[in-house]
């Protein structure tokens, strides 16, 4: 039963970012960019995860929502999962991510992507990707953009923080923003790399945001990893 059920959410997800990519690929550019965010990744991802309750019966609950701040910051989230960049997606918007280059050339999906003005590095050059986030970062900020980064770099096993790299306490650190740290247990639920999907209640915490003046990138970077070190705790026991 797990395996049709997975089958058929891949089935509806990956219809669903042909159409939808294809479509806004072509027609995407004639919008605004925040109407285009919102029809192009915002509906896709409410979508998706929608698909993914309804086949899998994956739900989550949000705790901390009233965290959020009213103006956009830098937001520095937990990675274990596919399911995150999904609900990231649909909970900020619109926002810049901070990604791999090389995943606007996946077609139908980085394809459109490319319109929403996310924050593409490569990781073989990390000066290089350090001052691109932290010039396209301050500007993004400064529109009312979120961005949104991946401290981790990587995915990382259930139970585990990894450590965090410079980036997003670097630009924190050149703009002032303040820092807002977001913990899930999504990996049990939709593990990494497998196909099957186990159904279950993904829990979501969102810390207070704390300020970042003042501070260096190292203090920034001991504060947002501690914060998630906390956060994931309270998810992971083993943690």
């Amino acid at each position: 039963m797990l395996a049709f059920r997975s089958l058929a959410f891949y089935l509806g997800y990956v219809g669903a970012t042909v159409v939808w990519g294809g479509f806004w690929t072509v027609f995407g550019v004639f919008l605004p960019f925040r109407t285009r965010f919102r029809v192009i990744i915002n509906w896709w991802s409410r979508f998706v995860l929608f698909w993914l309750r309804s086949t899998c019966n994956i739900r989550y609950v949000i705790d901390g929502m009233d965290n959020i701040p009213d103006r956009a910051c830098v937001v520095l989230a937990r990675h274990e999962s596919t399911w995150e960049t999904l609900f990231l997606q649909s909970l900020f918007v619109p926002q810049a991510t901070v990604i791999k280059a090389s995943l606007l050339h996946i077609p139908f999906f980085g394809w459109p992507f490319r319109l929403l003005r996310p924050i593409a590095i490569n990781r073989d050059r990390p000066r290089d990707a350090l001052r691109i986030i932290a010039e396209v970062g301050q500007k993004r900020l400064d529109e009312d953009i979120w961005v949104v980064l991946f401290p981790e770099g990587t995915r990382c096993d259930v139970g585990e923080v990894g450590k965090f790299g410079p980036g997003g306490s670097y630009l924190c650190r050149a703009s002032g923003s303040p820092c807002l740290v977001i913990a899930h247990n999504a990996g049990r639920y939709w593990p990494p790399h497998q196909f099957l999907k186990r159904p279950g209640e993904i829990r979501v915490k969102i810390a207070a945001p704390f300020e970042t003046k003042g501070k260096t990138a190292k203090e920034i970077n001991r504060l947002a990893y501690d914060r998630m070190r906390e956060l994931y705790s309270s998810l992971e026991p083993s943690a």
